[in-house]
């Protein structure tokens, strides 16, 4: 089960703002989070991290 597309989208653009894993919230994520951080992966968010 994906997220929902829209949730994915927002989730992609805070992202491409962040140099560092953030939630979909825009709030950075725990280390110590790890089943936020499997789904950033999993989505392939962590692609869009910025550089």
């Amino acid at each position: 089960m994906g997220l929902n597309p829209l949730i994915k989208n927002n989730w992609i653009e805070i992202q491409k703002k962040s140099a560092v894993p953030v939630n979909a919230l825009g709030i950075k994520i725990d280390p110590k989070d790890e089943k936020t951080l499997k789904v950033w992966k999993e989505e392939a968010i962590d692609t869009f991290l910025k550089k």
